[in-house]
């Protein structure tokens, strides 16, 4: 054992001693430059990734610039869109009365508006009414744009109108959706003594202040009534509706409204016409209206009075001096206003000033049915009196949608 260890311990001292004589040979000149050369490739190859990897780089900063870019056109589109505004409304009547038994698609109307600034904005109505129209005439139907205008808000006080718009005057003459009140057909009252639609061309000023007050004043064209035959001096046919209206004498029209309680709303209206002729007879007229709403619970109320003064020996001899009309209609809703019964007692004389009794009188009974918010089945039973005679029933169904 003593003697392998000796081996050992000698053959490790001799390669000790023999280490510095080890030497590491030089590489030559052709190994130096062929190491070279090996790493100049190295080296090209990877400036050729670096500069395809900046290639990339650079692609996908355009792609993202490109994208980018296309995001903010179409959030300028989607802006620019939000500027638009569009609606409809329509009804469908079937009459079943002593007049008539009849169905009849009353109304179309195509709603379109644009904003041009916050304060600056556009409105407007098309309607087709009875379904179509022929050329030569013939057929009931008539197309007819209700309203077209531009508004600009002043103030917190004041909005300026110009163009052709539903003056101020009753319930129904500016809200007429048939989602929005009881029955199939209007009532008498907004129908004969306010020429329920009524639209003229002309400028308004509008505006809220107070607690709960509202105001217009409107100048535009007046009314051009017939003065001979059965329709002379009827306010409903007087109406231009802006189609090359006569404009030698205007019409000013104001409204005072005050909605500073909850569920009701005060209102009365007056208009002013030196010549409801337009310079045919000397007519001068004056049209005054009060109404009322009230809404509480399942509770609901509307009331109206009407009357016109026209001053002029023509009118004077028929009787249609005066002219006047009042309703009253009480309402309850239920099945969380799903559905609404109502009952109207309404009155009017288009031939008040005449000695004989010429009053006519309606009494309807009713249900509106709302599925959903925007459409409304109707059913009411009608029974006249006075002057009149036109007993029945009507069904109906209208939707009015905007967005």
């Amino acid at each position: 054992m003593q003697q392998r260890t000796y081996r050992f311990a000698t053959l490790t001292g001799l390669c000790l001693l023999a280490a510095p004589a080890i030497t590491i040979a030089k590489p030559s000149m052709d190994e130096m430059w062929a190491l070279i050369q090996k790493q100049q490739a190295q080296i090209a190859e990877l400036q050729s990734r670096l500069e395809t990897t900046d290639s990339k780089v650079a692609e996908t900063d355009a792609k993202v610039e490109a994208t980018s870019e296309a995001v903010e056109e179409r959030s300028a589109l989607a802006s620019n869109f939000d500027k638009f505004h569009f609606g409809s409304y329509g009804e469908m009547h079937y009459n079943n009365t002593d007049e008539k038994t009849q169905l009849d698609l009353h109304r179309f109307v195509l709603e379109f508006g644009y904003d041009f600034t916050d304060d600056i904005r556009f409105y407007s109505e098309l309607e087709v009414e009875h379904a179509f129209i022929e050329d030569g005439g013939g057929t009931p139907g008539e197309v007819e744009l209700e309203q077209a205008y531009v508004e600009f808000d002043l103030n917190d006080y004041a909005t300026a109108r110009g163009g052709l718009f539903l003056l101020p005057v009753g319930i129904l003459n500016q809200t007429h959706e048939p989602t929005t009140f009881f029955g199939v057909e209007r009532n008498n009252v907004e129908t004969n003594i306010i020429p329920t639609t009524w639209w003229e061309g002309g400028a308004a000023l509008l505006g809220d202040f107070g607690e709960g007050f509202h105001y217009e004043a409107a100048l535009t064209t007046g009314l051009n009534v017939p003065t001979t035959g059965s329709n002379a001096f009827l306010p409903r046919k007087g109406r231009q509706k802006g189609g090359k209206a006569d404009a030698t004498d205007p019409a000013i029209t104001t409204q005072l409204a005050w909605r500073g309680y909850p569920g009701l709303e005060l209102a009365g209206s007056l208009q002013y016409q030196t010549d409801i002729t337009q310079g045919d007879e000397g007519v001068s007229a004056v049209l005054g209206e009060a109404h009322a709403q009230y809404r509480t619970g399942p509770f609901g109320v509307k009331a109206l009075y009407s009357q016109w003064w026209l001053n002029g020996s023509q009118a004077d001899d028929i009787g249609r001096d005066k002219q006047y009309g009042w309703y009253v209609e009480p309402a309850y809703y239920l099945l969380n206003d799903k559905v609404g019964l109502f009952a109207r007692y309404a009155s009017w004389d288009n031939n008040a000033g005449d000695s004989d009794n010429t009053e006519k009188n309606q009494i309807t009974a009713g249900v509106n049915w709302w599925p959903i918010e925007e459409v409304v089945l109707k059913a009411d039973y009608q029974k006249q009196g006075g002057a009149a005679n036109n007993d029945g029933f009507n069904l109906g169904i209208g939707y009015a949608v905007s967005f």
